[in-house]
C-alpha cells in the first residue's frame, strides 16, 4: 500500500479578510487583539501579511511590516496549535522576512520564543509588562481634547519622535477608525502628548500613550479609560516598558495590575527614539 504524502506548506501574502483567521488565533493566545485592528494594520503595509497553507487552509502566520527603507516590525507569529512542532512555524517566519531586506527589524517577544529570536539574531532591548484592570473614577483633568482639535499633522509629528519609524499611512487609519477614541494633551499651547483606546476582545486596549510628563500620560490615562466606562467594557489593558519607572508607577497607582511579559527585541540599531515619552507601546503586533 502506498501513502499519500503529506501536503507541502505553502507561503503566500495574506488579504485582510484572510487575516481574520489570524486574529482569532491571537485572541485564543490570550492576546486581546482590537475588534477592528486589521484594516490600521494593512494600511502601513498591505504587503507585509502572510499566511502558511497546507491544502488550502492556514496553518501559520506572521507579518512583517516595512516602516521605512531602514526599519521593519515582525509580528503574529502562530501556528495553529495541532500542528506546533513540525517546522511549519520557521518555514512561514523564513519566507516572510525576505519581505523585510536588509532592514533592522523589531519584535515583542514572547517568554517561550525569546531563545529562539536570539539564534535568529534579534538582541534584548527591553521588557513591556502588560497592566490590566478595571479603572477608577477620576476627576477629569484640563487641557485633554479629542486629538483631530490638536491636528493629526501635529499628533503625527509628535508620534515620530517616540516610534522607531515612520508611520504616517497606519496612524491616518489608527487615530480615526470606527470605535477607536484618539486624545491629545494641551498645554502652555502646545502638544505634550496623545493617546489612543479601542474596543478589544476583553480588555480596552491603550495604545500608543505618549507624553511629555507623567502628568500628562495620568491626564491621557484618566480620560482614555473614562472613555471605556462610557463603553461598558470591564476594564483596560496597557502595554508598559519595564524600565520607565514613571510609566509603571502610573498604571499600578490606577489599580492595574501586571499580566504577562514580553520583550523587545531588534537585529540591527535603530533611530534615536524618546523613550522617557513612551507610557505605553501601541501594539505589541506592529510595534
Amino acid at each position: 500500500m502506498t501513502r499519500t504524502p503529506p501536503a507541502p506548506l505553502t507561503v503566500d501574502r495574506a488579504t485582510p479578510g484572510d487575516w481574520a483567521q489570524v486574529t482569532a488565533w491571537a485572541a485564543d493566545e490570550g492576546w486581546n487583539p482590537g475588534l477592528l485592528d486589521a484594516e490600521s494594520f494593512f494600511a502601513q503595509d498591505p504587503e507585509g501579511f502572510f499566511l502558511g497553507r497546507i491544502d488550502g487552509e492556514p496553518v501559520s502566520a506572521v507579518s512583517v511590516v516595512n516602516y521605512t527603507d531602514t526599519y521593519a516590525f515582525l509580528g503574529f507569529y502562530l501556528v495553529r496549535p495541532d500542528l506546533r512542532g513540525r517546522g511549519l512555524g520557521l518555514a512561514t517566519w523564513r519566507a516572510a522576512l525576505r519581505h523585510a531586506g536588509d532592514r533592522t527589524v523589531g519584535l515583542d517577544g514572547v517568554p517561550a520564543q525569546q531563545d529562539n529570536y536570539r539564534r535568529s539574531g534579534f538582541e534584548l532591548a527591553y521588557r513591556t509588562t502588560r497592566y490590566v484592570g478595571s479603572f477608577p473614577a477620576v476627576a477629569a483633568a484640563p487641557g485633554v481634547v479629542p486629538a483631530k482639535e490638536a491636528g493629526l499633522d501635529a499628533v503625527a509629528a509628535y508620534d515620530s519622535v517616540c516610534h522607531p519609524g515612520e508611520r504616517a499611512r497606519f496612524l491616518k487609519s489608527w487615530l480615526t477608525a470606527p470605535g477607536h477614541r484618539a486624545l491629545a494633551r494641551i498645554s502652555g499651547g502646545r502638544l505634550t502628548g496623545y493617546g489612543v483606546i479601542r474596543p478589544a476582545r476583553t480588555e480596552a486596549r491603550v495604545g500608543p500613550l505618549f507624553a511629555d510628563t507623567a502628568d500628562d500620560a495620568a491626564a491621557l490615562l484618566d480620560a482614555l479609560a473614562a472613555e471605556a466606562a462610557v463603553w461598558g467594557v470591564p476594564g483596560i489593558a496597557v502595554d508598559v516598558p519595564d524600565p520607565h519607572t514613571a510609566a509603571v508607577r502610573l498604571a499600578t497607582s490606577r489599580g492595574l495590575e501586571p499580566s504577562f511579559a514580553t520583550a523587545r527585541m531588534y537585529t540591527g540599531p535603530i533611530r534615536p527614539v524618546a523613550t522617557e515619552r513612551v507610557f505605553g507601546v501601541t501594539t505589541l503586533e506592529l510595534g
